[in-house]
């Protein structure tokens, strides 16, 4: 399925209450024109598609006189995308044969997976004293606590004087790194350093990210909600320059990973699942989808795929026979959190650890799809202390539910034992230990059909009269042949 577009059409659009910039010069300055029709002439691109979110669509016209003066390249304006608007819209891009994309706005920083990106987050404007005041008001200049101060990719041009301005009002020696690089940090001859979701920082000798305290820059946005859940383990603090206003995020931390676990939960219990795609851009989305059909099919788990844009509670409703969905998007659009949807939205972090029975959580989250491909779900969770041989695991043994208290079993719709079989089985049946007789390769659908309370209409067939074809109406709706004309 996809989307019609009519959202995107009827979609409000909030006004700003103040313009991003007033002078030529500072238009120059946010939108960074001149770096940008450097990139192009240096690179000598001749299709440039300028990517906007809304915010910033009422300025694209101005952006695309000036590189289109400046530059032989032929420009496109994009907006109205498929999917969130801090992902690359490599789809519409394509549909113009460019071979640039600029991306204006905040970015997730999710690597795209086959045109080359150049980001223009803007530059927003902080305030230094208020930052250095709500540092000091949140950590002890006594304290040898190390800080590791992140934040929003929109404030990376003033990066210099917050980090000088903290320093000062820090006695902990500081490591600076890049927020966001074009290629991943390479492992050998950089201990220490992490690279998540573009962003790079590096910690201290003989340190771990759970000796550190975090302090975020930056609006609340989806971007703040997955460095709580991925860095559960230390104690965080927000900084809001747009408001001067800042918090603990401790408790709020805590919170989210309770709603995470019911929903870890909630997909233990599922026999039907739902694979959404979330993106069409994100390098090796297409490898996380198989990764998570071929697991189900181990779990002997039913799912189906969907496409259909960024989804709504409409759209999702329409699919009841499924338990639970499994979303593959970037980390900032993938965590579901609203209480209106009917089903369940997991991430594939959370679907394959609840179909890990020898595995436990351990309280660690991952947000990003493409370390489920590197092995980092074993790095996150733990065996259990009465571990179980695989050998001997009872498949049909049930499991305790933690959602509803009782003791369930999973119908498991692709036994192992029976990949070899063909449609043309879907008539056999088999006994399991328990001497029920049960239907092999059965259809999730219809059961589902049979047990809703209305079916559809009775067909009745051989009690229906066969009658021939008559004449219809003639006509339109307006007036018909057989209606009286006033």
């Amino acid at each position: 399925m996809e989307s019609s577009g009519v959202d995107a059409i009827e979609r409000q659009v909030t006004e700003p209450a103040r313009k991003l910039a007033d002078s030529h010069a500072q238009y120059y300055d946010f939108y960074e024109l001149d770096r940008t029709i450097a990139a192009i002439r240096c690179h000598n691109y001749q299709r440039v598609a300028l990517q906007f979110p809304d915010l910033m669509l009422s300025d694209s016209t101005f952006i695309y006189a000036e590189l289109a003066k400046h530059t032989d390249a032929e420009i496109f304006i994009l907006a109205d995308t498929s999917y969130g608007s801090c992902c690359i819209d490599e789809i519409a891009a394509e549909h113009v044969g460019a071979d640039l994309i600029v991306h204006y706005g905040h970015s997730c920083l999710s690597a795209p997976s086959r045109i080359p990106v150049l980001y223009v987050f803007g530059k927003p404007s902080v305030g230094m004293n208020q930052l250095a005041e709500k540092f000091r008001q949140f950590f002890d200049p006594a304290s040898d606590r190390p800080v590791l101060i992140l934040y929003d990719v929109a404030y990376h041009h003033c990066k210099a004087p917050p980090t000088q301005s903290l320093r000062e009002s820090s006695p902990v020696p500081a490591e600076e790194t890049p927020c966001c690089k074009t290629k991943p940090v390479r492992s050998e001859g950089e201990k220490g350093t992490t690279t998540q979701r573009g962003r790079s920082y590096t910690l201290l000798p003989g340190t771990s990210i759970t000796d550190y305290s975090l302090f975020y820059i930056g609006s609340e946005s989806p971007a703040l909600s997955n460095i709580i859940l991925t860095h559960n383990q230390c104690p965080a603090f927000h900084f809001d320059p747009q408001s001067g206003l800042g918090q603990e995020l401790t408790v709020k931390s805590s919170k989210s990973l309770m709603k995470r676990y019911f929903m870890l939960q909630k997909a233990k219990d599922s026999d039907v699942v739902g694979i959404v795609a979330g993106t069409l851009g994100v390098a090796s989305y297409m490898k996380v989808i198989q990764h998570l059909k071929s697991i189900l099919r181990q779990a002997g788990k039913k799912y189906y795929q969907f496409v259909m844009g960024k989804i709504n509670v409409a759209k999702m409703a329409n699919f009841m026979e499924i338990d639970v969905f499994v979303l593959v998007a970037c980390p900032e659009n993938s965590l579901i959190d609203s209480k209106e949807f009917y089903r369940p939205i997991v991430t594939p972090y959370e679907l394959e650890l609840s179909l890990k029975s020898d595995l436990e959580w351990t309280g660690a989250y991952i947000t990003d799809f493409n370390q489920l491909l590197h092995g980092a779900l074993e790095t996150t969770a733990k065996k259990p202390n009465a571990a179980s041989d695989d050998s001997d695991e009872d498949v049909d043994r049930p499991h305790f539910s933690l959602v509803t208290g009782k003791f369930k079993y999973n119908r498991r719709y692709h036994p192992v034992q029976l990949d070899t079989l063909t449609d043309q089985a879907r008539d056999l049946t088999i006994r399991n230990k328990a001497t029920d007789v049960s239907t092999v390769l059965g259809s999730a659908g219809a059961e589902y059909l049979l047990q809703r309370s209305f079916q559809g209409l009775e067909q009745k067939l051989g009690e229906t009269e066969v009658e021939l074809a008559t004449d219809g109406r003639r006509g339109i709706a307006r007036g018909y042949s057989h209606e009286k004309m006033l």
